[in-house]
């Protein structure tokens, strides 16, 4: 009844046209006598999906019954899974990388392996670890948050400890209060290794490569369609908003705390570090979620199947996010080879609600949505959207032009509303400050709108694109010759480099 409750609501609270009208929203009822806040899920051969709670229980759902069954248990704030060709589960759990095999048959985990676990824990709570990732080799990719000056450090370190930069000696000496540390690093640090690095670790799990710097609380990585490593962060210092990263080997992204384990740093804090300097190191991000209006802790990026949404958007990337009610795909674009995003609202305005930290598709097409919260603004449970087949409007593809931009939609617009679109731009600071305001932002005059004749694409002149800025497409006041709106009327496109 809860779910017929909540579809029957938005379907008389919401406009004519709404996400209710082309999708079926249920909540999946909660295993009984679990903590329903989801840090993993995966899709098993035979259809079933599976479930990491953060209690520590990893659970199987099968869609076909309704029914749940307990795989294994005992594990630590699990935050990533992958389900191998044998049906083993691997699930990354705050101190390690695990294998969970079912040896005998009986529908249970037997065996508990450890993968990986040679990285540092200073047991600060804000150590959270994500993945694992793998690519086209069968390698995997973990990556490691860092540690917060919200509250302390634990007596018994693992791993290494850097006394680069200022500590309090006298609060070392006094094993029962490093909490007086916590202020010395900076207000996120990295005390042990790797963290706020993406890892590299053999298919076997016996080698392992520190393949890129510069992450905060990066509660999301996977390959895209293309194979591009993704990863998204969290805006905080060194943060202006959440960013989304294609990340490659050697590359510094932008929070400085983790380059004290970089091979042949030269031991200054990385407090001591301008600016400037770090900004010429890092990477650009390939998109940005503005925070308050996209995302504000996007998740993990999946790739979208064939089936589960309209042709236009397989292939793409959807992305989990936890404190708005929506998740957010990605349109790719490439200029000179550089790669840069629109990320666009999904599900916005519908029954999702928030939280939406995992995702998993259904054989029948279904998105299961796995909600957490812990201590931030959130919520639990589980969600299962399934597409009824009816098309609707959206954007589909966009392009950077050297004066604008072209954008491809899903069904034919009505070329009397083009005047109700608009375009405006802004930047951000790069600083230890914790997030950043909305840097020159301007309103950019569309000097002409065309549609093409089947009034599929549509080419905006704006005069020219800024390098470095984020260009919001407002298309909420667009109408389909139908009389539709675009569901997910806007786009957010960063403009690393510029068609010249």
């Amino acid at each position: 009844m809860k779910a017929k409750t909540v579809l029957l609501y938005c379907l008389f609270s919401l406009p004519a046209f709404a996400w209710t009208e082309n999708f079926e929203f249920e909540n999946i009822p909660n295993p009984p006598g679990v903590d329903p806040q989801v840090g993993a899920m995966g899709t098993m051969k035979d259809g079933r999906i599976a479930f990491a709670f953060h209690r520590g229980e990893v659970m199987i759902y099968d869609p076909s019954s309704s029914s749940w069954s307990l795989f294994a248990s005992g594990l630590h704030e699990p935050l990533g899974m992958l389900i191998e060709d044998d049906g083993s589960i691997l699930v990354m759990q705050r101190p390690e990388l695990t294998r969970l095999k079912d040896t005998d048959g009986n529908g249970s985990a037997d065996e508990y392996e450890t993968v990986f676990d040679d990285f540092g824990m200073s047991g600060n709570y804000h150590e959270f670890s994500y993945g694992p990732a793998k690519d086209a080799e069968g390698n995997l990719y973990i990556v490691l948050g860092i540690a917060s000056n919200g509250a302390s450090m634990r007596e018994e370190i693992r791993g290494e400890f850097s006394t680069i930069g200022e500590l309090d000696r006298a609060a070392m000496s006094d094993r029962g209060n490093w909490n007086k540390n916590k202020g010395k690093a900076g207000r996120m640090y990295s005390r042990v290794p790797y963290r706020g690095w993406v890892l590299k670790i053999s298919p076997d799990g016996s080698k392992m490569e520190p393949f890129a710097s510069g992450f905060r609380s990066p509660n999301g990585i996977g390959f895209d369609a293309k194979g591009r490593l993704l990863i998204t962060d969290n805006q905080g210092d060194w943060r202006p908003t959440s960013p989304l990263y294609d990340v490659k080997k050697g590359g510094f992204y932008g929070h400085p705390a983790s380059l004290v384990w970089g091979k042949g740093w030269d031991g200054r804090s990385p407090l001591e570090v301008d600016s400037k300097e770090l900004s010429e190191l890092q990477q650009p991000a390939a998109g940005y979620f503005p925070q308050g209006e996209l995302a504000n802790s996007p998740t993990r990026p999946v790739v979208i199947p064939k089936g589960v949404l309209p042709s236009g958007m397989t292939g793409q990337t959807l992305i989990g996010e936890m404190n708005q009610p929506n998740l957010v795909r990605v349109l790719e674009d490439e200029v000179d080879g550089v790669f840069q995003t629109a990320l666009v609202p999904v599900f916005n305005d519908s029954p999702l609600g928030k939280g939406n930290n995992r995702m998993a598709f259904g054989k029948d097409g279904s998105i299961y949505v796995g909600r957490t919260a812990l201590s931030w603004p959130g919520s639990k449970g589980i969600m299962r959207i399934k597409w009824n087949g009816k098309p609707f409007a959206s954007l589909d593809k966009i392009k950077a032009l050297k004066n604008g931009f072209a954008l491809r939609f899903s069904e034919p617009i009505d070329p009397s509303t083009l005047g109700k679109l608009a375009v405006e731009s802004h930047t951000y600071k790069y600083h230890a400050t914790y997030g950043s305001p909305k840097v020159d932002k301007q309103a950019m005059e569309v000097k002409d709108a065309k549609l093409t004749s089947d009034g599929l694409t549509l080419t905006l002149d704006i005069g020219g694109l800024k390098e470095g800025y984020l260009h919001h497409i407002n298309m909420v006041g667009l109408r389909t010759k139908s009389g539709g709106k675009i569901l997910g009327a806007n786009a957010w496109y960063q403009v690393v480099k510029a068609p010249r």
